[in-house]
């Protein structure tokens, strides 16, 4: 697909929690063709301490409103950068970067489909329900967080599909990991999505193997460039070492080398 260097208008900035902000932004034309899955590279105006742009997933486009949302957890000092944007503010975004996820490739028979998600990992899987639901496949979201108060836009996803919760407290859903949820052991699905920190993507790639489920995986690796030149965000696979901002960031289990 074709990238765009574009300065973005900021038309909101919305505390979705205590550490995560929803940022959205606008353009004064159409914005571009963008897929679930992929994600741009913002860059950070006004700080003395990052230099490098920061990845973002893209976490829904709204074609109505002409806007893209990006969901930005506040862990860095970039990121707080981003958090302390202002409505009219201008930032400059390379978009869209990497490959997204397969569902449409071929996948006529696709009838079931399991969305996993954990932390600021839940946000691709939003633009990814949404585009299934548009498309008359109302999906399944499994979404896990520490605790309530750690769940994020519960109330857009439940939009595009029946939603299911873990905490690892129990205070909202089911107690314990997203693994560990009933659904897993009463349902049969023919296709998972998963996207959030490795320890949770690998538990969900082993139940897929087990389950003899095809899985795909949004990988988070440290990336820096986006483009694939600066080789920080390389992932070991079957084809050898890849860059996870060029040949993903969505990859097929199979093809991962991640150990059981």
């Amino acid at each position: 697909m074709k990238k765009y260097i574009l300065d973005l208008t900021v038309r909101a900035v919305e505390r979705i929690s205590e550490k995560h902000v929803l940022i959205r932004l606008t353009d004064n034309k159409p914005l571009p063709d963008m897929l679930p899955g992929q994600f741009v590279e913002v860059r950070v105006d006004g700080s003395t301490t990052t230099f490098l742009r920061r990845p973002i997933s893209i976490n829904f486009v709204d074609r109505q409103q002409n806007e893209l949302w990006l969901m930005v957890a506040m862990v860095g000092d970039g990121t707080r950068r981003l958090g302390e944007l202002k409505v009219d503010d201008v930032l400059n975004c390379v978009l869209p970067l990497g490959n997204g996820f397969s569902w449409q490739c071929g996948r006529t028979a696709l009838h079931k489909a399991l969305l996993v998600g954990g932390g600021v990992g839940v946000a691709p899987l939003l633009y990814l329900g949404a585009q299934m639901k548009e498309q008359g496949l109302e999906p399944t979201f499994l979404l896990g967080a520490r605790t309530a108060h750690d769940l994020l836009m519960l109330d857009e996803f439940k939009k595009y599909g029946r939603v299911c919760v873990t905490t690892e407290d129990g205070s909202e859903g089911e107690k314990g990991f997203v693994t560990q949820h009933s659904l897993l052991h009463q349902e049969r699905f023919d296709m998972i999505y998963t996207c959030g920190p490795t320890p949770m993507m690998k538990a969900v790639a082993r139940y897929a193997r087990e389950k003899d489920i095809e899985c795909e995986a949004s990988l988070e690796n440290l990336m820096a460039c986006g483009l694939g030149a600066c080789l920080c965000c390389v992932e070991k696979t079957t084809e050898g070492n890849l860059c996870v901002c060029k040949d993903g960031p969505v990859f097929n289990i199979k093809n991962l080398l991640w150990q059981n």
